[in-house]
């Protein structure tokens, strides 16, 4: 009998100290935070991956995720600046940056996370278009609108232990009741725009022409002048030759005699032609061979 207890003793102690044994270790895996919790409390945090160890039986974990989370926010109704209404519809991008905060506040419950997560990006989208006019959100839809609203998210959420790491929307839209005044609006602003281009562009095309006409005017003018001297040139030349040629009374009256044919052959061109001399003409000794 004492045999049967001593032996029973022994594999009670034996599976004490084996359980108690599994009980000291515990892993650390990739995106997660393990937190040691005593009676309740936290008393130590562990975020690198491996083996650790706890105290048996009085210390207890609980592991958190840091994956990132994506939360898709419904739809809101924001005002502008400039009291126009519009349609936000945000995704947003988090996770939890300190497990203590997240465990205190939230009790690492993810459906209240994102209950608080979607209040935060709500007054924050609201917050931000609210101080802008709508044409000043339009032109800062993108990377400048994301950063404005995420930044004044997270100072909301940090209290949380949550960081958001983007809230990016989706759309932002006008109601239906406005669209078309807003498009008509942008339509004639862009239409302005353009014809503003298209004034400028025709300035800058007739102040070229009429510099191109003004420059092909003086270049015109420039030729006229140089062929006009040129001109003169040849004829002050064709009679300084002339002059050489018929510089004695010889030569002149054969340049004379040479000119009289020639206006007779230009008289008698063509069909029958008749000419009339008088009988003492020196073209008409000439013909005759009279002196």
């Amino acid at each position: 009998m004492k045999k049967i207890i001593g032996s029973t003793f022994g594999i009670i102690v034996i599976l004490a100290i084996l359980i108690t044994l599994i009980n000291v270790p515990f892993v650390v895996h990739q995106k997660e935070f393990v937190v040691v919790k005593q009676f309740g409390r936290i008393v130590s945090t562990y975020d690198n991956p491996g083996l650790h160890a706890k105290v048996p039986y009085i210390q207890s974990t609980q592991r958190v995720s840091t994956a990132t989370i994506l939360y898709d926010i419904p739809e809101s109704d924001v005002i502008t600046k400039d009291k126009k209404s519009m349609i936000a519809d945000n995704y947003v991008l988090w996770r939890v940056t300190d497990p203590t905060k997240y465990i205190q506040t939230l009790n690492a419950i993810e459906a209240r996370a994102n209950e608080r997560v979607e209040a935060a990006v709500y007054n924050a989208t609201k917050n931000v278009i609210s101080s802008m006019t709508q044409d000043e959100v339009i032109a800062a839809r993108g990377d400048k609108l994301t950063d404005m609203i995420t930044e004044q998210a997270n100072s909301d959420i940090g209290g949380y232990g949550i960081s958001i790491i983007q809230s990016q929307i989706k759309t932002l839209d006008l109601p239906n009741d406005n669209k078309e005044a807003v498009y008509q609006r942008m339509i004639s602003e862009r239409n302005n725009i353009a014809e503003s281009y298209r004034a400028t562009g025709e300035a800058q095309a007739q102040k070229i022409r009429n510099e191109t006409d003004k420059n092909t005017a003086i270049m015109r003018a420039n030729a006229e002048k140089q062929a006009a001297q040129i001109e003169a040139e040849g004829e002050a030349e064709y009679m300084r030759i002339l002059s050489e040629a018929y510089n004695d009374s010889d030569k002149a009256l054969f340049y004379e005699f040479t000119r009289s044919l020639d206006a007779v052959k230009k008289s008698l061109s063509g069909g029958n032609k008749t000419i009339i001399l008088d009988k003492n003409s020196e073209l008409a000794r000439i013909l005759y061979g009279t002196n």
